[in-house]
């Protein structure tokens, strides 16, 4: 393979020409500080501001505590999954004390978070078993958190349960564009795009570097605005200052990647096609479609479609009254553009907006069913659904980051795909009262959380290959 020259900071690496050169070597390597240089290792190099400035300087700390104990980052990879859930159970007392308690906790819990890597990368410890751990379970653990929230909320007699699978929902939505804009130029042959030419100016003066990693709302800045909304205000505060967040930070990414894709001359390849199908979760409705529909779309209506497909069956489902027959059409409609979005290889510059514009299809059809049906419960109960979707859709991705191909083609099919799930949640709420609505979504959530959470956990304590999480880049 290739000769590469690493980068070797403080270490020394050197081949002395004589005596001289090599007593130099001796003292400059004996200079040293082996476990400064280990500490300092432990840190990731790009990280967030809050995470650079206010975690890690004591949490490299903790994971060498840790290390000289024994503990594995597994093990505390799990006991920052538990103080988080200890922290939403706090929030859920809905008083003062326990919102206090659940944002000191929260804070806790990403110290945590922080230090399981830091001790895999002190003390050399690796495994796919940890990395998918500590992928998930950051999932895990911020949506038991809104839905502590919530139950909080409900108890002060405010019901926010609208707003927290909101905030999952555009949450999810702002990862998954992420991921697929990153798979989309994996391994794409060119760029172009002056747009990233500027990125590497404004990365070279160093304050712009920490403000657009903070305008992005990484974990980091995300948990601790929670954390502290959360002990001084109302869960209803915290969740509008979260969607406002989420949302500018969304824009802002998602704006910059259309630029970069439109201005950049790149071609993608097969395997980045292949990525963004899988991305799509597109079930036998799309595919029997695909076959009937031939070549498909221009490559450049292909983004339009998939957003005006979506936005009819959201549309109609939130602007009518709970029981009627018009989100039925709209999700007919939504089957046919999905299909359409898909027939042919996932390759123009925008496609990587299709998958995430599925995801919001998707989530935002059940949001406003459940919020229609106007029963207590329903809400949560959709909150239950799209948590054990979201969880499929992100495994989708760590197994494609991974390396290890995408979710088998059994299990999509098995949980309809999202365009047959779409489709279904309408007709259930077509046919059913709104109390047997919740009963019904109550029920597909545990149906398709048992189904993926088995094949999941069977696959990664199996599986050879490692699992990749990354919040995202700034745009």
């Amino acid at each position: 393979g290739a000769v590469h020259r690493p980068e070797l900071g403080s270490l020394v690496a050197t081949v002395p020409a004589g005596p001289r050169a090599l007593d130099e070597a001796r003292r400059a390597v004996a200079a040293v500080d082996d476990e400064a240089v280990r500490l300092k290792s432990a840190v990731k190099s790009r990280d967030g501001f809050f995470t650079t400035f206010f975690i890690s300087p004591y949490s490299r700390y903790l994971a060498r505590w840790c290390a000289r104990r024994g503990l594995t980052p597994n093990q505390v990879t799990t006991a920052s999954l538990l103080t988080a859930l200890i922290a939403a159970g706090c929030a859920a007392t809905g008083t003062r004390g326990g919102f206090v308690a659940a944002g000191v906790l929260l804070i806790a819990s990403f110290v945590l978070d922080c230090t399981d890597g830091q001790l895999a990368r002190y003390a050399l410890k690796y495994s796919t078993l940890g990395a998918w751990l500590d992928a998930t379970f950051d999932r895990a653990k911020e949506y038991a958190y809104y839905a502590g929230l919530a139950l909080g909320a409900a108890r002060g007699g405010d019901d926010v349960w609208a707003l927290a699978l909101g905030a999952m929902i555009l949450q999810t939505c702002r990862h998954v564009v992420d991921f697929s804009f990153n798979e989309a130029n994996h391994d794409a042959t060119a760029n172009t795009s002056p747009t990233a030419a500027l990125s590497d100016k404004l990365d070279s003066v160093g304050w712009t570097v920490w403000v657009r990693r903070m305008i992005v709302l990484p974990i980091g800045e995300r948990w601790a605005m929670i954390a502290v909304l959360t002990a001084v205000t109302t869960p209803r505060i915290t969740f509008y200052a979260l969607l406002v967040g989420c949302a500018l930070a969304a824009a802002y990414t998602t704006a910059g990647r259309v630029l970069r894709s439109v201005t950049r001359g790149a071609r993608r390849t097969d395997r980045a096609a292949r990525a963004l199908a899988d991305l799509a979760d597109s079930g036998p409705l799309a595919h029997a479609l695909r076959r009937v529909l031939g070549r498909g779309l221009p490559g450049f209506a292909v983004p339009a479609v998939a957003l005006l497909g979506g936005a009819a069956v959201v549309a109609c489902s939130a602007l009518t009254d709970f029981g009627g027959v018009l989100p039925v059409a709209g999700a007919l409609v939504y089957v046919l553009t999905s299909a359409l979005a898909v027939a042919r290889p996932l390759k123009g510059a925008l496609d990587w907006l299709v998958p995430p514009l599925f995801r919001a299809a998707e989530y935002g059809t059940v949001l406003a069913l459940a919020g229609e049906a106007d029963v207590n419960g329903a809400l949560p109960a959709a909150f239950g659904l799209v948590a054990a979707v979201a969880y499929h859709h992100y495994d989708t991705v760590y197994r494609i980051r991974g390396d290890a191909g995408a979710s088998p083609a059994w299990l999509v099919r098995a949980i309809g795909g999202q365009e047959g799930r779409t489709l279904l949640v309408t007709a259930l709420a077509a046919v059913l009262t709104a109390a047997q609505f919740k009963a019904a979504l109550t029920v597909l959530a545990v149906a398709v959380a048992l189904v993926v959470l088995v094949e999941s956990v069977r696959f990664w304590v199996s599986a050879g290959a490692p699992a990749v999480h990354d919040e995202g880049e700034t745009a």
